[in-house]
């Protein structure tokens, strides 16, 4: 049964994906399933054929494979929800299957189709570029190897940017598992690499080991749970790239580059799954606040007491993880006891400490003394915020400067 209670048989079918002969409601048609729509089910499309075009398609596996590469980029343009251009793919027969080789040639220089479907199904890679398209099509498989499609784009992708791989260079790539997707997180897969060739990818890895031997990538809870910081991640893929480029000059930018991703990739994922410590962990028995509350610019509120469980620290980071967000880059600590707090300003790379100078009495508003620095990324905030949990306002004295004139603070911010 066809679409809309329509009668469809299946004439002719080789499985898969590869486009079918049916006949629907007394018609000879070509059905094939090509994208999606807008619920991401993939579509049908058919279009009617002569009992002559049945014939070829029957009888020649090549000349069927490169009707389906032409017909496609029609079924894409159909978008999810668009009619398929009969006309036009009722035109590509006669041409595609009816038609001497050279004329076939000339057609598919003139028009789009789809190169990954014939490369799956056996194309003959050098005759295919020289746009020889039937003869390399004469080893054509039924049955396609889509691995083979997608290290061919990959290859064509490279190729686009000029990028040339030499075997060390492919056997990298492989062994991170970033040969066919760049964007793809990268894994230690030795048994991708060829024998062979395993030792020298494993000598360019041990470089790239020891360069970053020490170093970490800690989390920025400024970008949510399981943020890093960038400045970290940064200056090892520096660090790795500089060393990996001194020890094995001939790598492609490609291979150093996805060996500095791998390294910063498992720095960051040993951050993330390390136990969550406070930058105030153990503290001296009397030392540090016993009660804060935690702010931020959305009325977001929590408050932490020193109770044996978690450190101050960690507690406001883990509220700053959960609640920062573009529009919410403002958090405050206070002592309400001690009549002080820091103000920490994501936005603008700034934080302000402030203390009481004058409590508020007999109806009058309390004085406050408020005071500002610059601060340089995450890891500044974090010593801040650590002394400010062991010390107070006091403690901060040393973390200076500290300017009380807002213009005078915003002019050194500008020159930054």
């Amino acid at each position: 049964m066809g679409v809309n209670g329509a009668t469809r048989d299946i004439v002719f079918a080789r499985g898969g994906w590869i486009p079918s002969v049916v006949h629907e409601d007394g018609e000879l048609k070509l059905m094939l399933g090509a994208g999606a729509d807008a619920n991401h089910e993939p579509r049908t499309f058919t279009f009617p054929i002569s009992e002559a075009h049945v014939t070829v398609i029957r009888d020649d596996l090549a000349r069927h494979l490169l009707l389906w590469s032409a017909v496609l980029p029609l079924c894409d343009a159909a978008g999810t929800r668009g009619r398929l251009d009969e006309d036009a793919a009722v035109a590509l027969l006669d041409p595609v299957l009816l038609a001497p080789p050279g004329d076939v040639d000339a057609l598919f220089r003139r028009i789009p189709w789809e190169r990954s479907r014939l490369v799956a199904h056996g194309a003959d890679l050098g005759l295919l570029e020289r746009g020889r398209v039937c003869e390399a099509m004469r080893a054509a498989t039924e049955a396609p190897n889509e691995k083979r499609a997608q290290e061919h784009h990959a290859n064509r992708r490279r190729a686009e940017r000029g990028v040339v791989l030499g075997p060390l260079d492919t056997g990298v790539l492989r062994y991170t598992g970033q040969y066919l997707h760049g964007a793809t997180i990268p894994r230690r897969l030795p048994e991708a690499v060829d024998p062979a060739l395993l030792p020298q990818v494993m000598h360019v890895i041990a470089t790239a080991e020891q360069a970053c031997a020490g170093m970490r990538i800690g989390l920025d809870p400024r970008r949510g749970n399981r943020g890093t910081d960038k400045r970290d991640w940064d200056a090892m893929a520096a660090t790795v790239e500089a060393a990996v480029r001194r020890a094995h000059p001939g790598l492609a930018a490609d291979a150093v580059r996805t060996v500095s991703f791998l390294m910063c990739s498992e720095a960051a994922a040993r951050s993330r799954n390390a136990p969550v410590e406070g930058d105030d962990a153990a503290p001296d028995e009397g030392a540090g606040k016993t009660a804060l509350s935690f702010t931020d610019d959305k009325g977001g509120e929590k408050t932490w007491r020193r109770d044996g469980t978690r450190t101050a620290s960690a507690e406001f980071w883990r509220f700053v993880a959960d609640r920062s967000a573009g529009d919410n880059e403002v958090f405050t600590i206070e002592d309400e006891e001690m009549g002080e707090g820091i103000q920490l300003h994501f936005y603008a790379d700034s934080i302000a400490r402030i203390t009481t100078v004058r409590p508020g009495e007999a109806g009058s508003d309390p004085q406050y003394r408020v005071e500002y620095r610059l601060v340089d990324g995450i890891g500044g905030y974090r010593e801040l915020v650590s002394a400010f949990v062991r010390g107070g306002y006091a403690a901060l004295d040393r973390h200076g400067p500290w300017v009380s004139d807002v213009a005078e603070f915003e002019r050194s911010r500008r020159r930054r």
